[in-house]
């Protein structure tokens, strides 16, 4: 595995060793000890989560707040997303900015996405399957939101906006500017 900076302290690519031949492929693409290698971190996650999502598809942003937060470590087993990361730790250098990577089955990159970031992203492929470890478990009561559209974070999505499918909720998260304490 070899870890790649995004310039975000804390939130890095993950890009695994790939071994193919006439086959096909083989990856490790988790392994604990090897994550706690490249990364300096001891994390247990507890919780794996699956999406399939169609095309258009815009799921995002999203964060839990307090003693709910999630680090995750995210990837692409079929098609191929734009995955952001937003930096919503106060006392950050960078707090407010964003990370944006294209993840992929073709690419096998892994964004590891810390506590304290929203998270989210859009579908550019058919038939896509988003997979994510959590080391907390979800709760309800602590969701949270950042609006995708956000004019101070100027994210490129990658789809134009008559392409975009989101839920009602997540066209009703507050901008930075109205987020508020998410402590």
């Amino acid at each position: 595995m070899e870890r790649i900076e995004t310039g975000i302290k804390d939130c890095f690519i993950i890009k695994p060793n790939v071994h193919g031949d006439a086959r096909g492929y083989f990856f490790e693409s988790y392994s604990k000890r090897s994550f706690q290698e490249i990364s300096g971190l001891d994390i247990e996650f507890i919780q794996d989560n699956q999406a399939l999502s169609g095309y258009g598809t815009l799921r995002g942003l999203h964060f839990q707040k307090g003693d709910a937060a999630q680090a995750k470590l995210v990837r692409v087993m079929q098609g191929r997303v734009v995955d952001v990361a937003v930096d919503l730790r106060k006392d950050s250098d960078t707090f407010g900015l964003h990370v944006a990577v294209e993840l992929s089955a073709e690419n096998n990159l892994q964004l590891f996405v810390p506590r304290g970031f929203a998270h989210g992203y859009s579908v550019l492929e058919p038939d896509t399957i988003f997979v994510y470890k959590c080391d907390n478990l979800y709760n309800k009561s602590a969701e949270g939101g950042l609006i995708y559209n956000d004019p101070q974070l100027k994210i490129d999505w990658r789809l134009p906006t008559k392409d975009m499918l989101l839920s009602e909720k997540d066209t009703l998260w507050p901008t930075m500017k109205n987020l508020g304490n998410i402590g």
